[in-house]
């Protein structure tokens, strides 16, 4: 069994903030993946905006899967704990609210898989992101070979699952794999900033639109021009455009909840 995971919840104005602090350099292992889990939880039923993940050690994201754990261990072990984590980072996929990895210093493995699972990831220049499974005789098996392509495309992805490389920060935001850059040292208030601008505006468009992008891989163009038409009338009539569109002829900031 891995050692005792430190890791927590707070929220700072309208973010939450998850700050890992696991064994190791913040090894997934079985208590890290349960202390994630129940600080989502601490999430769901806080009032914050916006979940930013970040690491509580310097250096590190997260540096992969608790490969003592993993070693050695037999086959129903193994499977409870891949089970495990692809719940956990299922769980986090599909939150209703905005989810930002927090990037400095190695992301690898199932911490990259951790961060695929966010809606966003910013990272600072000296972040460092791979999946080298293969070199372990192994795959991502927690989403990697699915979201990554998503994110970076078919190509990108493939150029990274199949050399089982790491890339730097630079490189990683050219491809689409950070969403935002920050210097060294300055990825937390980055997110923060960015937290703050997309707390500003309508919550429940945000969590229509995070639907909508995330459903649009599983149904054909026409399905999905068809879902936002209902979303977007349903938000005209029932969410927080009148208060919107009061706002901008009015020439105020809305007031929204």
């Amino acid at each position: 069994m891995s050692a005792r995971s430190e890791t927590a919840f707070k929220t700072t104005g309208t973010a939450g903030i998850i700050e890992l602090a696991g064994p190791g350099a913040n090894s997934l292992g079985t208590p890290m993946i349960a202390a994630i889990d129940t600080a989502l939880t601490r999430f769901e039923e806080s009032g914050a905006k916006v979940l930013l993940i970040v690491s509580a050690l310097p250096g590190v994201f997260i540096a992969g899967a608790d490969i003592k754990e993993m070693n050695g261990a037999g086959a129903s072990a193994l499977a409870e704990y891949g089970t495990a984590l692809r719940r956990l980072l299922t769980r986090l996929a599909g939150l209703d609210r905005p989810s930002i990895a927090v990037i400095e210093g190695l992301a690898l493995g199932g911490g990259l898989e951790l961060a695929l699972a966010c809606s966003l990831r910013v990272g600072s220049t000296d972040a460092k992101m791979g999946l080298p499974e293969p070199r372990l005789g192994l795959i991502p098996g927690a989403g990697g070979t699915q979201r990554l392509p998503q994110i970076v495309g078919r190509a990108r992805a493939l150029d990274l699952l199949l050399t089982a490389r790491t890339v730097e920060a630079a490189e990683a935001y050219h491809m689409g794999l950070l969403t935002r850059l920050a210097g060294a040292g300055r990825a937390r208030e980055a997110a923060l900033e960015l937290a703050e601008e997309i707390a500003r505006l309508s919550q429940p468009a945000i969590a229509v639109i995070l639907r909508l992008v995330d459903n649009s891989f599983n149904v054909d163009l026409s399905s999905g021009l068809a879902d936002e038409e209902r979303e977007a009338t349903g938000l005209l009539t029932n969410g927080e455009a009148a208060e919107g569109l009061s706002a901008f002829v009015e020439k105020r900031l809305p007031r929204f909840a």
